[in-house]
């Protein structure tokens, strides 16, 4: 084949394999549909849902490194020396994941101190949740599986308390909003009738 061919080939090829990546959108600040790694489950979804979907779905990615590390070593040498370098670097890797994420759902969530508050709690809960992933001295398998499956409630129950004060700031924004509404038109009324 002449080298114009193979050239024209090449590029057509380069051209049809970016298309799908030019195509992508932004999810929370993160690239996505396609290649949407820190919140998978909220393609389309604004950054508040994005963010919440990361808290659990990074919790999950370390959480299984730390499985693989406690398979490969066992509970008792699961840290010793470099056994748990895998779950450390997890650890770092996530906390820089979740970054763009928490800070739009901050910025979503504006001037709602309740939600601001609730979502500082999350991430605070993510974070304590990362941090024990370990396995503790004298812990048996089943106690282990329990401790490091509880945090998914946690995060739960905070997202749905962080829901719950959004739509109450909103209840409140929009009957404040009827009610001034109603008030400027009362004296019209009161006008059209003179």
């Amino acid at each position: 084949m002449p080298i114009a061919t193979l050239l024209s080939l090449s590029l057509a090829l380069a051209a049809a394999l970016a298309a799908p990546f030019a195509q992508s959108e932004t999810i929370g600040g993160n690239p996505g549909p396609a290649h949407n790694y820190v919140c998978p489950h909220a393609d389309g979804k604004p950054p508040l849902e994005c963010y919440f979907d990361a808290v659990q779905h990074l919790y999950t990615m370390c959480r299984n490194v730390k499985s693989i590390e406690i398979i490969e070593f066992g509970y008792d040498k699961s840290t010793e020396g470099s056994n748990g370098a895998k779950s450390e670097s997890c650890l770092d890797k996530q906390k820089q994941n979740i970054a763009i994420p928490y800070k739009a759902a901050l910025k979503e969530v504006g001037k709602s101190k309740p939600a601001v508050e609730g979502l500082h709690g999350l991430q605070d809960t993510w974070l304590a949740a990362m941090t024990q992933l370990q396995w503790h001295n004298g812990e048996s398998d089943d106690d282990y599986k329990a401790r490091v499956a509880k945090p998914y409630e946690a995060f739960s129950e905070r997202i749905a308390s962080i829901r719950t004060s959004i739509a109450t700031v909103e209840t409140r924004a929009a009957a404040k909003k009827t009610a001034a509404k109603t008030a400027k038109a009362k004296p019209r009324a009161k006008q059209e009738k003179h």
